[in-house]
């Protein structure tokens, strides 16, 4: 029975982004956010990142310029959702964050996951990527760049769940491709589900 509603939930959330997203931008396009943009800009693309009614209250935070920086708020929310826009350039390093916004649960989730602590997840937790991704691994939680091994895939605009009861989970594919949502990062303690809300791109698949 767990199985099954958090199913449905999923398939409810897919449903509500496909129907809510509107985007200003296309896939793989993005405004410049390094740190001479405007607070403005980065504001507008933070919230480019979920649907309309979910950014329009939530908090915004940039990205610090340095690795061991603090975020920096630039506007204050009231709906609990916190929205931040990609991430700089940092020593010539480019960024991996992408434009995203996550409620309280998956943002105490993504803090545990940056410290490499135990994510404590209380309840299901939502994330809202709909500008896509850069790339990032689907089998290492910490892998910065493709390898042979580790399955690199970008995704296209996407939601991410999180749940308390990681074997809720078990049964459902790995594969991006498999035409729906799929577990990332399973085995490990920040498994999630990713749910694309169009096609996952064939050129994007990875190498197993």
């Amino acid at each position: 029975m767990k199985n099954t509603m958090l199913t449905l939930t999923v398939v409810l959330i897919a449903s509500f982004a496909m129907a809510a997203d509107e985007p200003a931008m296309k896939h793989g396009s993005t405004m410049d956010t390094s740190s001479g943009a405007s607070a403005a800009a980065k504001i507008k693309q933070a919230m480019s990142a979920a649907p309309a009614d979910i950014a329009a209250d939530a908090t915004i935070l940039d990205w610090p310029d340095t690795p061991n920086g603090e975020m920096k708020q630039l506007r204050a929310g009231t709906n609990g959702w916190t929205c931040m826009p990609s991430g700089p350039t940092v020593f010539g390093e480019a960024s991996l964050e992408d434009p995203m916004c996550l409620d309280s649960t998956f943002m105490a989730w993504a803090g545990a996951w940056m410290t490499k602590k135990d994510p404590q997840v209380k309840s299901m937790g939502i994330a809202y990527m709909l500008r896509g991704d850069k790339g990032v691994s689907n089998t290492d939680p910490f892998a910065t760049r493709p390898t042979a091994d580790n399955y690199w895939i970008v995704s296209p605009p996407h939601i991410m769940v999180v749940t308390p009861d990681l074997s809720q989970l078990e049964g459902m594919s790995t594969d991006p491709h498999n035409g729906g949502p799929w577990v990332m990062w399973k085995g490990t303690k920040y498994a999630h589900i990713m749910v694309p809300t169009v096609p996952v791109p064939k050129a994007a698949k990875g190498k197993k």
